[in-house]
């Protein structure tokens, strides 16, 4: 059964982790300060790809950020293009690169 855990140092950077039991599926590697979480990169196992899995740790950062209420700053391609797809998904929690 795949879980996923946010792992964080005493700096506020870390990564939502996706494992299934022992096995490590992908990563979204994260920062957070103050009321920012600026997500830098997505991951996921090349064996285990095209299976949705960088939308379960997508899910799992937004429940995240909404339930600490962050604001997302996507530097990730992968959660940059999602929430330009989707804005009224995520509107509550993105934060648009400023020009």
């Amino acid at each position: 059964m795949e879980k996923v855990t946010l792992d964080l140092n005493e700096k506020g950077h870390g990564a939502f982790r996706l494992n299934d039991g022992a096995e490590e599926l992908g990563e979204m590697v994260v920062g957070i300060n103050g009321s920012e979480m600026t997500v830098y990169h997505t991951e996921i196992d090349p064996s285990q790809e095209g299976k949705g899995l960088a939308k379960v740790l997508l899910d799992a950062m937004v429940a995240h950020a909404r339930e600490n209420h962050l604001k997302v700053k996507p530097l990730c391609t992968y959660v940059a293009a999602q929430m330009k797809r989707h804005p009224d998904q995520y509107a509550d929690v993105w934060q648009p690169a400023q020009p």
